[in-house]
């Protein structure tokens, strides 16, 4: 019993699972070092090359291969930094974990192709941007090019241009001053864009809205050409400069005068008109009811009421000389007065870019703009019943169901043609070194058409859409 109490450890804490049997020797200590799993075992040898202190294995970089030196100890990672063990000689073409193969950009193709190949790729996977000149050492100021690009994207968009070529327009602005993680947004109103340096800096986020749009190709082609010098490698574009072309652009009126616009609406229905089987007497009731429409929509517009009101009341004059014509019995084709009145009122532009943005992806935004020429339409529609009510009331012979076209004339129909593709320039503003070319354009569209159509007796359908075929193809050309 003694001798047992006389074994018995001191305390709890001196008796453990792992401490030897008395009987046993406990195995003798290493000199103050320390062991890992990963140590090589006692009795292997490491074989050794050159000098007794270099060792190699497998994992070891092969002789000849350079590696760039680590980054410094004390240095913050990041997730956009470049491997330590990347050289940009050795590097090949890889295939992401996504399964998105390696997009090669060639220079040589337009920078809308590569800005909008870039834009479909994740950030991660985008090639990064030639080291740009146009800032100083510093970097650039990134406030400063999000504001330029933005004011860029609200001109593009306010002149009706789709999403998708406004989204990549303002990427292209960023990534020609260095900022390649950046994310332009494009919706129908809003204009949205960000950018993050890296995972450890906090984003930089800026937005616009555009509430109003009006078709200007003049100025369209100038915003046009001043991202393509951004885009250029060998043109050096400085922010100041960019900035100063872009005031340029926004300071300069438009190539015609609001008068000018009003006879260009006028000379739209009128040609119409006359496509339609109208005569010189339709060509004149048209021309002038699309003139007071034209005015009375401005009056509305000075007064502050939206589009839709516009709309409705531009579609009355029309509408009016055409029953007047009918109640004075006159020797016309009312509806034809009332069609080509309202022709200049078609919501075209507004309707392909909706269509436009639907097939590129941007479904909410064409939703928008489908939206808004619906409005339109119903605009137009109920401004041209209200005065139709009127005028059954007071007696006048109305035939809905009557009949639009008559017999061929060439030379007018191809007159017509020429001027109403005349009109539709200006009234989109466009340049007036392409008026010409656009007004020839037209001719031949419509040659096209008649030759088809009347001469081949093909489908009307089909020298339609053959026509407009040329038309894209000599509007690239």
């Amino acid at each position: 019993m003694k001798d047992a109490e006389d074994r018995k450890p001191d305390s709890d804490e001196a008796r453990s699972a792992y401490t030897p049997p008395a009987a046993v020797a406990a195995p003798a200590e290493p000199d103050s070092s320390t062991t890992s799993e990963f140590a090589v075992p006692r009795g292997l040898a490491v074989p050794k090359t050159g000098s007794e202190s270099e060792t190699t294995s497998e994992f070891a970089v092969p002789d000849g291969l350079d590696v760039a030196p680590p980054p410094p100890a004390d240095g913050e990672g990041s997730a956009f930094s470049t491997p330590r063990t990347y050289n940009a000689k050795h590097a090949a073409a890889f295939t992401p974990a996504s399964g998105i193969p390696l997009v090669r950009l060639a220079q040589d193709v337009p920078w809308q192709d590569r800005m909008r190949a870039m834009l479909r790729m994740p950030v991660t996977e985008r090639p990064a941007p030639e080291a740009p000149h146009r800032h100083d050492e510093t970097g650039p100021a990134v406030p400063r090019v999000l504001d330029l690009t933005l004011r860029i994207g609200e001109l593009l968009l306010a002149g009706g241009e789709g999403a998708e070529d406004v989204e990549a327009a303002m990427f292209a602005v960023c990534r020609s001053y260095g900022l390649d993680r950046c994310e332009p947004n494009v919706t129908f109103t809003l204009l949205a864009i960000s950018y993050q340096p890296s995972l450890v800096d906090d984003p930089v986020s800026a937005s616009r809205t555009v509430r109003r749009r009006s078709p200007d190709y003049t100025r369209l082609a100038a915003v046009y050409q001043l991202v393509d010098d951004l885009s250029d490698v060998e043109t050096h574009v400085s922010l100041e400069e960019a900035y100063r072309r872009l005031a340029e652009i926004r300071r300069n009126r438009h190539p015609y005068s609001g008068w000018t616009l009003t006879a260009a609406s006028g000379l739209l229905a009128g040609a119409a008109s006359v496509l339609v089987g109208g005569g010189a007497l339709v060509f004149v009731a048209a021309a002038i009811g699309a003139m007071l429409g034209d005015r009375l929509a401005w009056l509305c517009a000075g007064r502050g009421l939206p589009e839709f009101y516009q709309f409705t009341a531009a579609a009355m004059p029309p509408a009016a000389i055409g029953v007047a014509l009918t109640l004075a019995h006159a020797d016309v084709k009312a509806s034809a007065v009332i069609t080509g009145g309202l022709f200049a009122l078609l919501p075209g532009r507004a309707l392909v870019a909706g269509v436009q943005d639907g097939l590129t992806g941007f479904y909410i935004t064409a939703s928008a703009r489908l939206l808004e020429v619906l409005y339109f339409f119903v605009g137009i529609v109920a401004g041209v019943l209200t005065v139709l009510y009127f005028g059954v009331q007071l007696g006048a012979n109305l035939v809905p169901d009557a009949a639009l076209g008559g017999k061929p004339q060439p030379l007018f129909q191809i007159a017509a043609s020429l001027a109403l593709s005349l009109a539709f320039a200006v009234l989109l503003q466009q340049e007036r070194s392409t008026v010409l070319m656009v007004t020839l354009n037209g001719g031949v569209a419509w040659v096209v058409y008649g030759a088809m159509h009347y001469t081949g007796e093909i489908s009307p359908v089909a020298s339609t859409a053959v026509a407009a075929g040329v038309v894209g193809l000599f509007g690239q050309l």
